[in-house]
């Protein structure tokens, strides 16, 4: 921690402190998470769950960004230096009074459902998803704390205690240690709600308060189910049949996409929870997907690939938000980006090659008509004499307009040829 000016310290837990530090050579600010368990060389330090998580993971828009890895051989301790966020969910949302606007916690549950995916994806779930480990900076979201983390491929029993009571799953609280990832999506279906709500779900005070909270709200249970729970636990439990109030009754101004993607982040049996990628694809994020869409085409459009910032890269979705909310603002951009486009094109003199066409005329045979010279006196004057000439156009004498034989010509106009007829 030589190159790093200690500024304050930002938190403490059960197995680290974390402050706030100053880098001596670029000037920037980081977290700096220290941990107190002591380790006996670097190798052991590079095993670590947790570092071994944060390397695999990175980089990703919604996962914390971990910059560098110092292991002091004296004294044993591993320092994680990572990105510094400006606040977790849980401050953010802490003393609150109104509630945030819709589409601010649409987009805050996006990006957070985004990070379990790729870690789901990658075969880690993290095991401790809660408000403090939520961190954001910018409207854009991370995910922290990695030293619960799992192998999804690892067999049970887990741990039994582990993850934030509040936020435990009933798996975990039923069983001996025999859950899966899906934890993590009733810990962000809590999460979920205290941030609509300004308030937790289930503070239960104990694991059998825990348990009661929880059947209060959405009732107990089948009985095949709990059978299940009992046959992966060794002390044996039974509740009494209760209806719970239900979810919304307790947030009657949500809205219902809402709410339906909440009851399937909360279903009791892990087995018909909902996943993080299914979470994506709900009608909930609609709007949210189709502005990743529209950002997707307007960067293959302009022909542009931007990547690997920690935030507010065109890839983020903070980046997608700020267009959904910009509206038909996209537009804009590619019909400015066009002619930029076309000034990158090198114009070459093209000419092109002349082409001897001969197109042969018709061999079709008209009627001739023949008009004979006359000499026609008009008011007392001799009129030009009219010459014999071919007409090279079928003719179709009406007979209404045969020559009366006074010798004065007539006009007809014909409308549908658009051009005047005389008469002799």
């Amino acid at each position: 921690m030589d190159n790093y000016k200690i500024i304050k310290k930002i938190g403490e837990g059960t197995f680290s402190e974390v402050v706030k530090a100053q880098s001596l050579k670029d000037g920037k600010y980081y977290a700096c998470k220290t941990m107190k368990q002591s380790l006996s060389s670097l190798e052991q330090a590079n095993n670590l769950r947790e570092v071994q998580a944060m390397k695999k993971l990175n980089p990703h828009p919604n996962i914390i960004q971990l910059h560098e890895l110092i292991f002091d051989k004296e004294s044993g301790t591993l320092s994680l230096v990572c990105e510094l966020m400006e606040m977790n969910i849980y401050e953010y949302i802490r003393g609150r009074q109104q509630p945030l606007p819709e589409s601010k916690i649409r987009h805050y549950m996006y990006q957070l459902c985004k990070s379990l995916d790729h870690m789901h994806s990658n075969g880690i779930f993290h095991r401790d998803v809660k408000p403090e480990n939520i961190l954001i900076k910018h409207d854009v979201l991370k995910l922290g704390d990695f030293g619960s983390c799992r192998s999804l491929h690892s067999k049970p029993p887990y741990t039994e205690y582990i993850s934030t009571r509040w936020y435990r799953a009933p798996e975990c609280l039923l069983t001996d240690g025999y859950y899966s990832h899906k934890m993590d999506m009733w810990s962000v279906g809590c999460v979920f709600y205290e941030i609509i709500s300004l308030s937790p779900l289930f503070p239960g005070t104990n694991e059998l308060d825990q348990v009661t909270k929880i059947h209060d709200v959405l009732g107990t249970p089948d009985s095949s189910l709990l059978q299940k729970f009992r046959q992966s636990r060794a002390i044996s439990f039974d509740f009494p049949p209760r209806k719970g109030s239900g979810i919304s009754r307790l947030i009657p101004n949500c809205s219902a996409p809402s709410l339906s993607l909440l009851y399937q982040m909360l279903a009791y049996d892990p087995e018909e929870r909902i996943g993080s990628r299914a979470a994506l694809q709900h009608a909930y994020f609609r709007e949210l997907r189709l502005a990743e869409r529209r950002a997707d085409s307007l960067h293959r459009a302009i022909g542009t690939v931007e990547g690997g910032q920690s935030s507010g890269t065109p890839n983020s979705v903070d980046h997608m938000w700020r267009m959904a909310r910009q509206g038909r603002r996209h537009h804009n951009i590619k019909h400015v980006a066009e002619p930029r486009i076309r000034r990158n094109i090198q114009h070459y003199p093209v000419e092109l090659p002349k082409l001897n066409v001969v197109v042969p005329a018709p061999q079709i045979t008209y009627p001739v008509a023949t008009v004979p010279a006359l000499t026609i006196t008009h008011c007392g004057s001799p009129l030009p004499v009219i010459t014999s000439k071919k007409c090279h156009l079928r003719l179709s004498i009406d007979p209404r307009f045969q020559c009366p034989g006074s010798g004065e010509c007539q006009k007809t106009f014909c409308s549908r040829q658009n051009k005047t007829t005389v008469y002799f």
